[in-house]
Formats: structure tokens, sequence, C-alpha cells
């Protein structure tokens, strides 16, 4: 199974932007569909955006505009831009497939604060 480890949260001030990147341990090129969650405090994990191994993308609602999902399949890599933070975007960040097979990662935290 493909494990998949997330990178580049940190410490952001609203309005600012991130970028985060999920590298996955083989090939992505027969993961259909990759996408990123995220888990806030007393919060379940939602989706927050998804991309087809077509690059056909779907964005949650709270993110649209401002999110862009993204994905290398040469460098096994899906990346999540994120601009315009905003502090309810606080949360850590989970990449995986759709629907889940594999287990999840230790995730990424992304705290936006002034």
């Amino acid at each position: 199974q493909v494990q998949l480890v997330e990178s580049g949260g940190g410490l952001v001030q609203p309005g600012g932007s991130l970028r985060l990147s999920c590298a996955a341990s083989r090939s992505i090129f027969s993961l259909n569909i990759m996408a990123w969650f995220r888990q806030a405090p007393g919060k379940q994990r939602e989706l927050v955006a998804q991309i087809t191994i077509a690059d056909r993308t779907v964005y949650a609602d709270s993110v649209q505009g401002r999110f862009t999902i993204s994905r290398d399949n040469a460098k096994n890599t899906v990346y999540l831009q994120m601009n315009s933070l905003k502090p309810e975007d606080t949360a850590v960040y989970y990449c995986n497939t759709l629907p889940r097979i594999g287990p999840w990662g230790q995730g990424t935290q992304v705290t936006v604060s002034s």
C-alpha cells in the first residue's frame, strides 16, 4: 500500500499563504483521485479538495477560490497551495486517496494566527 507523508505546514498570519506537499512512497499514476483533508480541534476530519488523474478538481465551499490542489505524477507528489488564509483554516492537514484505502499519515499542522 502507498505511504503518504505530508509537509509544509507552519504558523502564518491571516491573509498569508502556505504550500503543502504530500509525498507518496510509490507511483501515483494508478491513484485516480487524490485529496486533501483537514481536522480542526473538536471537529471531524473534512474533505478540503480533490483532484483526479485528469486534473479535474473539486473544492469545499469554505476554501473555493483560495486553495488550489495539484499533482505531479512524475514526482509522486500532491500539493495544496493555500492563499488568503483565515484563522478558520487552522487544522492538521492530511492527504489520501479518495476513496481512502490506506492508512492516514501524521499530517502537517497549519496554524493561522496573528
